[in-house]
C-alpha cells in the first residue's frame, strides 16, 4: 500500500469533516493518482474546524487541502498536483503529444467548465441549505449543470476515457462528477454515469478511497 509514514512524498488532508463530505475531499484525487503509479506517500492530517498549524499557509495559502510536498517541490491545488505527477510518470500523462495535450485540456475542462456548475448544487444542498432563497435558486443551477453535462457527454461519445488511454483527465473528471453523488443528476447522462462507474471501479481508486475514509477520526 503506497500510504506510509516514512515516505518522502507528503500530502495534507483533513481528519474530520461533515458526513456529507467524507469520501469527497480533494486530497482523494491526489491519493488516487499516487495509487495508480504505486508511489508511496505520507499524510499530514489537519483539523478542518480549527486554525491551521503555524506555517501551513506558507504551503497552502488558502488553508485548504490538499497540499503536496516531495523533496524541495511544494505544491497546492489538486489540478496542479495531478499535472506534476503526470510529468513524473507517463502512466498518468502519456508522452505522445496528441494524447498528452488532450489529457491536459480535459483536466482543465473538468476543473473550469464542469466543476463550478456542479459545486453550485453542492453549495445549495449543503452549505446554503438554510437560506430561504436556496430552494428557489436550485432549478436554475440544475439547468446550468445539465447543460454542462450534456456537452461533456457529447464530447466523450463512445470512448472509454477522455484522452484515449486512462490519464489524469479521467481522475479529475471522475472526481468532479462525484460531487453530485447525492443527487440523481447523472441519471440523465448514461455515458457519463458509466464513465464515472469505470473510474470508481479501478483498484487504485478503491484503495485511495479506503485510505481517506480510514483517516477520519470519530467526533469527540
Amino acid at each position: 500500500m503506497p500510504m506510509t509514514d516514512t515516505a518522502e512524498t507528503v500530502i495534507s488532508a483533513f481528519d474530520n469533516v461533515p458526513d456529507f463530505a467524507k469520501g469527497m475531499v480533494r486530497d482523494l484525487r491526489v491519493r488516487w493518482a499516487l495509487e495508480e503509479i504505486g508511489r508511496d506517500y505520507a499524510v499530514q492530517n489537519l483539523d478542518a474546524f480549527k486554525p491551521k498549524p503555524e506555517g501551513y499557509r506558507d504551503w497552502q495559502p488558502y488553508g485548504q487541502v490538499p497540499a503536496f510536498a516531495a523533496g524541495d517541490m511544494r505544491l497546492f491545488e489538486s489540478g496542479a498536483i495531478l499535472l506534476y505527477l503526470g510529468e513524473q510518470d507517463e502512466r498518468l500523462l502519456p508522452r505522445d503529444p496528441d494524447i498528452r495535450w488532450s489529457a491536459i485540456t480535459w483536466t482543465i475542462a473538468a476543473l473550469n467548465s464542469v466543476e463550478p456548475s456542479l459545486m453550485q448544487i453542492v453549495n445549495l444542498d449543503f452549505f446554503l441549505a438554510g437560506q430561504p432563497w436556496a430552494r428557489e435558486a436550485r432549478p436554475a443551477m440544475l439547468e446550468l449543470a445539465r447543460a454542462r453535462l450534456e456537452s461533456t457527454e457529447k464530447a466523450l461519445g463512445e470512448r472509454e476515457w477522455f484522452a484515449g488511454p486512462f490519464t489524469i483527465a479521467d481522475i479529475m473528471m471522475t472526481s468532479v462528477l462525484r460531487n453530485v453523488n447525492h443527487t440523481d443528476l447523472l441519471d440523465g447522462f448514461p455515458a457519463l454515469a458509466a464513465f464515472k462507474a469505470r473510474g470508481e471501479a479501478r483498484p487504485a481508486f478503491q484503495r485511495a478511497l479506503a485510505d481517506q475514509m480510514a483517516g477520519y477520526r470519530e467526533p469527540v
